[in-house]
């Protein structure tokens, strides 16, 4: 830790607050997200598809709005947009804490969608740019951050959630609201510098540029590869959990089995993830270690594959191992691909926009992705109910473990045909 340490602070101090700011953005975002169903149909009384339905607008709110997100950045520059998202969820939060209409809950989801929307992309391309050829490094270190408000979001919302739902709520916005200041007050300006400060031309230059976007091929096909690494992550949320609780049962075991995910998870990204990314910069090109995380994260599941091949027991030692010991392994080895990949991944963004219009290109990007984890989730969620209705658990499994190495063979085939090659910018016209 003390040589994490060491490596943030050698970074500009406007990298240094980004990657602080992602970590308290992320303890005050699952610090409340995941007690938050609990609240609506428990406190609230509301339906299970109400609840589906407040969830599902801060979703698709965030998805939908990741690219205007990444142009607003581009055009108006980094700070503003980075500000303006945590004022947003600042106001958002505070309101799913004190209303209780559906109308007014809906508008507080949205908003809090919203906020990731704006500053998402600009808090990446912000790092991609101050970070300068220590990119790859930067957002390894990023990662672990990251992580680390994941990690620590949701022990302390369960505190807070024990006292009352509306404390969790308020003390979130809070974190959010200094947060604001902070940056305000602290965090440096930054404008893109391709040529995307707003001119007279407005609209019309915007559309040109999403257009060229658009056009850029070996940009969407490494967005569309990379879906696959969004999907298998995910698990550890949605399969792996599901997974224990058969297996565990829903008392306090299955509980404990689930948080042992996490922990898993996160712990294995704060410790390693230096080390890991530092080993493969120095061993391959990184295509190579985008394939090569993809290919990690499909094995990931061969663990639960071959678990399905032992008997279950009735109680027991035995059936807590069985409970608990391949999906550990899976969150473990997902943690790993994930660790492999996505600095690599954050910095191909960066090199296939040719370093213009950064922001656009990372809200497009997470567009595609969220669009594909919806899609990907509700496949992964239907074969496992229809696995097990027919008596055949690893078919799941199969299904995933083919999905990481069918996207890692793209990402190996886009490497070696020269389409994640670094795009050389265009000459700017000189001025008039």
């Amino acid at each position: 830790m003390k040589a994490t340490l060491t490596q943030v602070r050698s970074y500009e101090r406007s990298v240094q607050l980004l990657m602080v700011n992602q970590f308290t953005i992320n303890l005050g975002f699952y610090m409340l997200m995941p007690y938050l169903a609990a609240h609506l149909s428990g406190t609230l009384g509301l339906a299970g598809w109400l609840v589906g339905l407040v969830l599902g607008v801060r979703n698709f709110s965030q998805q939908g709005m990741f690219l205007v997100g990444g142009a607003l950045a581009d055009r108006f520059g980094y700070k503003p947009l980075i500000v303006a998202g945590c004022v947003l969820r600042t106001a958002g939060f505070a309101t799913l804490g004190l209303v209780e209409s559906l109308p007014a809950l809906l508008a507080a989801s949205a908003a809090t969608g919203l906020a990731g929307a704006l500053f998402n992309p600009a808090v990446r391309a912000y790092l991609a740019a101050d970070a300068g050829e220590r990119r790859v490094e930067a957002f390894a270190l990023f990662n672990i951050f990251y992580q680390a408000g994941i990690l620590l979001g949701p022990l302390v919302g369960m505190v807070l959630t024990g006292v009352d739902f509306q404390v969790t709520c308020l003390v979130s916005a809070g974190i959010f609201a200094v947060l604001s200041v902070v940056q305000i007050r602290s965090l440096p300006p930054r404008r893109a510098d391709d040529g995307a400060a707003p001119g007279r031309e407005g609209h019309e230059r915007v559309l040109a540029q999403w257009r060229g976007i658009v056009a850029n091929r070996p940009f969407l096909l490494f967005s569309v590869a990379m879906i696959g690494s969004y999907v298998l992550s995910f698990q550890v949320y949605l399969a792996l959990p599901l997974e224990v609780r058969r297996l565990g049962g829903e008392g306090e075991f299955g509980t404990a089995a689930v948080a042992l995910l996490f922990a898993v998870s996160g712990l294995s990204t704060i410790v390693g993830q230096t080390r890991v990314t530092a080993w493969c910069k120095a061993r391959m090109a990184p295509g190579r270690a985008l394939g090569w995380g993809l290919v990690l994260m499909g094995v990931a599941f061969l663990p639960l594959l071959v678990a399905t091949a032992l008997p279950v027991p009735d109680g027991g030692p035995g059936r807590w191992l069985l409970a608990t010991v391949p999906p550990a392994l899976a969150a473990f080895l997902l943690a790993l691909g994930t660790m492999i990949a996505y600095p690599f991944e954050m910095d191909t963004i960066v090199r296939l926009s040719g370093e213009r219009l950064v922001a656009t290109h990372y809200g497009l990007y997470n567009t595609i992705c969220g669009v594909g984890i919806t899609l990907g989730n509700l496949l992964t969620g239907a074969a496992l109910d229809a696995a097990r209705e027919a008596g055949m658990p690893a078919v799941p499994w199969i299904v995933l473990l083919a999905l990481g190495l069918a996207c890692a063979a793209a990402l190996f085939g886009l490497h070696r045909t020269g389409r994640l090659a670094p795009v050389v910018p265009e000459p700017r016209p000189a001025a008039a």
